[in-house]
């Protein structure tokens, strides 16, 4: 059974613009490695311009192994220059009884 997440992408400073163009490349590279289902996954923009993505990973195990593969690994140094990893809970927006957020896909 797949394990559905919610990631959060705070971009590092003048990063915005880099960080939006790396995200188009997320879901499918995890895709290639057999890492995710085909759900799509839904990009949204917080108020502060933190990225958040609600995606589907195939299983546990999946998780586990983005851990040690290569190509993710890669990917994950590449997201590191331009953003830092935070908590859905540490948005402003998550205060909020019914969260929203802007649009990106």
């Amino acid at each position: 059974m797949g394990k559905i997440v919610i990631a959060c992408y705070k971009p590092k400073e003048h990063k915005a613009a880099a960080l939006k163009e790396l995200m188009k490349t997320h879901l499918p590279r995890l895709k290639q490695e057999g890492l995710v289902t085909d759900r799509e996954s839904i990009m949204m923009e917080a108020g502060d311009g933190t990225i958040v993505e609600v995606f589907e990973w195939v299983s546990d195990e999946a998780i586990q192994n983005a851990h040690k593969n290569p190509a993710v690994l890669q990917m994950w140094g590449e997201y590191a220059e331009v953003c830092d990893y935070v908590p859905v809970g540490s948005l402003a927006e998550a205060a909020s009884l019914f969260s929203s957020f802007e649009p990106l896909n």
